[in-house]
């Protein structure tokens, strides 16, 4: 049987082993349940309490306010690139958008379907290699909300303060980030975060919402894309994600047990810090990304040589370190270090860069 490799995978990512050999131990009985969480029916008092103690504990982690919904949904963030504006851009149609890279290009490009969209502000000029500049008057003041992608998972830059959007909504896309920083959520109007990055197995999105832009989508806006719908019926319109919701509360009790997301902030930096670190002082690594907007979650970096990143993905995996390859519409190489990597993943990882630049100079 083939050891645990480290993976750096911008999603599905790597979860704490201890919640997997806790769920492994409870897979086929639940607490002595008679029935694993697979099988279990959603309108189980089981599963309810499951869901109940997945909230409570996000809202515990989070510091999240009484007037915010919480709301464990299907689709990933993709879906919310439609669900935001037709529940959000109902009032004056428009919406202004921050682009600073892949996933927010396509947020923005679904939106377009269903009003006015300007984009305000944009680092493709540079390869999305920065966060722009965003100045107060570049806002449309009658913009029902803004939004951005809080940390960008293919070009690995991040967004080092919140941007002012004054009485304006803001929307942010955190689904490679949440849980990694200490966040102000009453800075945002909504926050949505696919589960495959920081949390869960793919399958779930958590929505985060202010519940005052709650039943604001128009009459012929499909029921299940209303987010009233998932609010009303407590994320259980229909059969939701169970196990997944079930391992993504596992993860929450594991983070509040390590100390909270402070805690797990220290040690993302550290990891994120060596590792740019030894990137900077090598001729032989290029960090992609402007060094004040990097993200902590995912690290991009090239050689310069085309060929030469893809041997480094191809020796690196023999070594036990998968998924290093970059994102398809960009190249060069990722490394993914989420919540669930353990430090020791990526001192391997500078080891075997150090060793490859020996034996590549």
């Amino acid at each position: 049987m083939k050891e645990r490799v480290y993976n750096f995978s911008a999603g599905p990512s790597m979860l704490p082993i201890e919640v997997l050999e806790d769920a492994a131990a409870n897979l086929t009985n639940y607490k002595g349940c008679g029935t694993s969480v697979m099988e279990m029916s959603h309108r189980s008092k089981e599963f309810q309490q499951i869901i109940d103690d997945a909230e409570a504990n996000l809202r515990k982690l989070m510091n999240i306010p009484e007037n915010y919904k919480v709301l464990f949904l299907q689709g990933g963030g993709t879906l919310q690139f439609s669900m935001v504006p037709m529940n959000l851009m109902t009032k004056n149609k428009k919406a202004d958008y921050i682009i600073t890279g892949s996933w927010g290009k396509k947020a923005a490009k679904e939106a377009a379907k269903f009003g006015d969209v300007k984009i305000v502000a944009s680092s493709e000029d540079k390869n999305f290699s920065y966060i722009p500049e965003i100045r107060a008057e570049d806002l449309r003041q009658d913009a029902d909300y803004v939004h951005i992608c809080y940390n960008e998972t293919i070009h690995g830059v991040h967004f080092n303060k919140i941007p002012d959007t004054g009485d304006i909504p803001l929307v942010a896309d955190m689904s490679s980030c949440i849980l990694s920083e200490e966040v102000d959520v009453s800075r945002f109007a909504l926050i949505y975060a696919g589960a495959q990055k920081n949390i869960a197995p793919s399958g779930m999105t958590i929505v985060i919402i202010r519940e005052d832009l709650i039943g604001n989508a128009p009459e012929n806006c499909p029921v299940y894309l209303d987010y009233k719908t998932h609010a009303d019926k407590g994320s259980m319109y229909n059969t939701p994600p169970c196990f997944t919701i079930y391992i993504a509360g596992e993860v929450f009790k594991h983070i509040l047990a390590m100390g909270g997301v402070g805690e797990m902030h220290e040690r993302d930096v550290r990891k994120a810090e060596k590792l740019y670190n030894y990137i900077d002082s090598s001729d032989f690594y290029k960090a992609a990304v402007s060094e004040k907007d990097r993200s902590l979650m995912n690290v991009v970096f090239v050689t310069g040589d085309e060929a030469l990143d893809k041997e480094f993905v191809a020796a690196a995996r023999e070594e036990g370190m998968t998924n290093l390859n970059g994102h398809r519409s960009v190249g060069g190489m990722r490394a993914s270090i989420y919540n669930a990597m353990p430090e020791e993943g990526v001192d391997k990882l500078i080891d075997f860069m150090k060793r490859f630049e020996e034996e590549h100079k």
